[in-house]
């Protein structure tokens, strides 16, 4: 009997996985709706007194998002005054959703590749996992890639979609 041969092993194809490009550390969220007078007016005076009582160790290097989750008008100066307490403790301080910060974070991490790394390789970039990859993922990944690989595609070495190839 003849030994099995892993054709895709043996094709020279790198696979990239972007799930491995999420962040480790944690992301926390502080929202400023519980600092607000009936979650709809900022009160400079009682605000400030407000983050002078927080406990902003927890948030110890976490990449931090701010965000205002009650229907409210919020003075720019109030996400500026956060921001300064924040930034001695926090590992990273973003403007939007927890979710709007991971995808910043897997962007940053994605955009950490070396695209000369793949030159004349022919890479698959992964499409189904665990955790969902927003589309800005995919795009981000194809242009740094595109310059140098040799060939994309999208799916799993066994069965591929092709994006681009070089002529």
């Amino acid at each position: 009997m003849e030994p099995l041969i892993n054709k895709v092993a043996e094709s020279g194809i790198i696979s990239i996985d972007l799930e491995t490009f999420f962040p480790e550390d944690a992301i926390q969220q502080f929202d400023l709706k519980a600092y607000l007078f009936m979650e709809l007016i900022l009160k400079e005076k009682d605000f400030r007194a407000a983050l002078l009582a927080t406990d902003w160790e927890k948030y110890k290097n976490a990449h931090v998002a701010i965000i205002c989750t009650a229907d409210a008008i919020i003075p720019m100066w109030a996400n500026m005054l956060v921001a300064v307490y924040l930034t001695p403790i926090a590992k990273s301080i973003f403007f939007g959703s927890e979710t709007q910060l991971l995808e910043q974070l897997l962007l940053q991490n994605i955009a950490s590749i070396q695209g000369a790394d793949y030159t004349d390789k022919r890479v698959v970039v992964k499409g189904c996992g665990e955790k969902p990859v927003p589309e800005s993922a995919y795009i981000k990944i194809t242009t740094i890639l595109h310059p140098f690989a040799k060939s994309i595609m999208y799916g799993e070495p066994c069965s591929t979609v092709p994006i681009f190839k070089r002529k």
